[in-house]
């Protein structure tokens, strides 16, 4: 064990609680709290003995600006915590990870509280820009006449808000939604729609089979509410999902042959996640027991038309810096944005040509066996919260390697805005 290497010592998220048209009862300071005290709580070192606390987290809610901030503060991690909140889209939670990481092996650091939040109910409602020119001419109105001439000039249009979710979840550059990017793939690597919810049905079958064999009790820790109500699980899993039920479902973003539906997506949730990583010197000096080590990570970006193909483009320049190959991994853990995304990315795989032309490969990368492939489910089961995920499948990569006695693992996710992140995990 070198000083210098950087292990995960532990880690435990929140219930992933999906949103049902009404703001949860978290917000994303609170959700890391929720899981942030027990986890302090159960190691040897103090709260205050932490170097820095590093949070994803996308929808930064007024409340809460830099809510790593706050979230350490709550967490009675002492007034000198330094700590920043990051922002990389989906990538979030694993840029608070990759951050520490780095830190941690340049000898920056030795022991870092890194993690990722969201809570999607909270997301504001924005104002249309006619209803802004509105207010704002009501304001610089002066005396009762210009006042009501101002106010009559109210449309209906006014009072009907945007969605900022909606408008986030809409890349800028191009103008999709994050839905039809991954429609716009299932044509390229001609995924069907049976197969997309194939795939989903598996999810909601792996996830629901790991709460039952009670594999999660250790990472999920309950959350209480204000109201004393206690949430136990992730809340969206079907156990009795199936491939009919889910083909009465109706394309959501390209009406009416898309083959991308509610069932087959992601779903909306709010959730919070936290990992503590540490360097060779603090295990030995706080007698630790890691879980895994951090081997090695990668950042890729690509046209954001296609940005569910962040896997293939981050995964193959990490692997081949590493002289592996697929088979050398034995669970892998892919962010299920979509089904369709994540057959995508599989698929992309086996194409030579596009092996070819795209990755420089002289031939296929490889195939990855359903069998080592998110094993307990994803996020089609479970849920998204953005800046929370990535943070999540580094979290649970780690517990499914020592659970199951496997070795090496690889966590990756695509970005919104085309960007993808990956990294190496290698058990202890």
């Amino acid at each position: 064990m070198s000083d210098r290497d950087v292990y995960l010592i532990d880690g435990a998220r929140t219930p992933f609680l999906k949103v049902r048209g009404r703001r949860g009862p978290f917000t994303p300071v609170d959700l890391a709290v929720q899981c942030g005290r027990p986890l302090l709580a159960r190691q040897p070192v103090a709260p205050e003995a932490y170097d820095m606390v590093i949070l994803g987290c996308v929808n930064v809610i007024a409340d809460e600006m830099n809510p790593a901030r706050v979230a350490a503060l709550r967490l009675g991690m002492g007034d000198e915590m330094v700590a920043f909140t990051v922002q990389i889209n989906c990538g979030s939670g694993m840029q608070s990870l990759d951050t520490a990481f780095r830190y941690i092996r340049e000898g920056q650091s030795d022991l870092i509280l890194a993690g990722g939040t969201e809570a999607l109910s909270h997301a504001p409602l924005v104002l249309r820009d006619e209803a802004v020119d509105w207010l704002s001419g009501m304001q610089k109105s002066s005396g009762p006449l210009a006042t009501a001439q101002s106010a009559i000039q109210i449309r209906p249009s006014h009072l009907k808000p945007v969605v900022g979710l909606e408008r986030g979840l809409t890349d800028p550059i191009t103008d999709l939604s994050m839905g039809q990017t991954a429609e716009l793939l299932a044509h390229h690597f001609s995924i069907t729609r049976a197969m997309a919810d194939t795939y989903a049905v598996e999810s909601h079958k792996r996830l629901a089979a790991a709460q039952e064999a009670g594999v999660l009790e250790d990472e999920v820790l309950p959350a209480f509410d204000r109201a004393g109500h206690v949430y136990k699980n992730d809340d969206g899993v079907r156990p009795d999902s199936s491939v009919d039920k889910l083909g009465e479902l109706k394309p959501v973003f390209e009406k009416p042959y898309g083959r991308v539906t509610a069932g087959n997506a992601s779903q909306v949730t709010d959730g919070a996640s936290w990992c503590i990583l540490a360097s060779g010197d603090a295990v030995k000096r706080h007698k630790l027991q890691p879980v895994a080590k951090l081997v090695d990570s990668e950042w890729a970006a690509l046209n954001p038309a296609v940005m569910g193909l962040g896997p293939v483009m981050s995964v193959t320049p990490l692997l081949s810096r590493r002289n592996l190959v697929p088979g050398d991994i034995e669970l892998w853990e892919i962010n299920e944005a979509f089904a369709a995304q994540v057959l995508a990315c599989l698929a992309a795989w086996q194409d030579a040509n596009f092996c070819r032309e795209v990755l420089g490969l002289e031939a296929p990368f490889g195939t990855i066996p359903r069998d080592r492939l998110n094993i307990h489910g994803g996020a089609i089961s479970l849920g998204h919260p953005v800046g929370t995920s990535g943070n999540r499948i580094v979290l649970h990569l780690a517990n499914a390697l020592r659970r199951t006695g496997k070795t090496r693992g690889v966590a990756t996710e695509c970005i919104g805005g085309g960007q993808g992140g990956s990294m190496i995990l290698e058990a202890v």
